[in-house]
């Protein structure tokens, strides 16, 4: 089964997602030592996310399902390099503790 088209369903779920991950980042909190560098990669992902419900409300769900992409990448990368203090493996490339 090829699966190459966005769905209602698809994005609906994808958001969700993105959407999650936001809010356990603004649960967990942040690097304070690296501050500045935090924010600038959250702003990036909330616009990003916001880019994405724009084009959904346009009905361009490809394009709002690479703002996705994009949002989640800028989460998943200040995940991973420790600027967001989340340890939720389902949501994020980190390792659970």
């Amino acid at each position: 089964m090829v699966n190459n088209i966005v769905t209602e369903d698809k994005l609906n779920k994808y958001f969700s997602i993105s959407k999650e991950a936001i809010e356990a980042v603004k649960k967990a909190g942040m690097d304070k030592t690296r501050q500045a560098q935090a924010d600038d990669f959250f702003d990036m992902a909330l616009r990003y996310y916001s880019d994405a419900l724009h084009f959904r409300k346009n009905d361009e769900w490809v394009m709002a399902f690479a703002a996705l992409n994009y949002a989640h990448g800028w989460l998943d990368a200040g995940a991973r390099s420790g600027l967001f203090k989340v340890k939720d493996s389902r949501l994020f490339t980190v390792d659970d503790e």
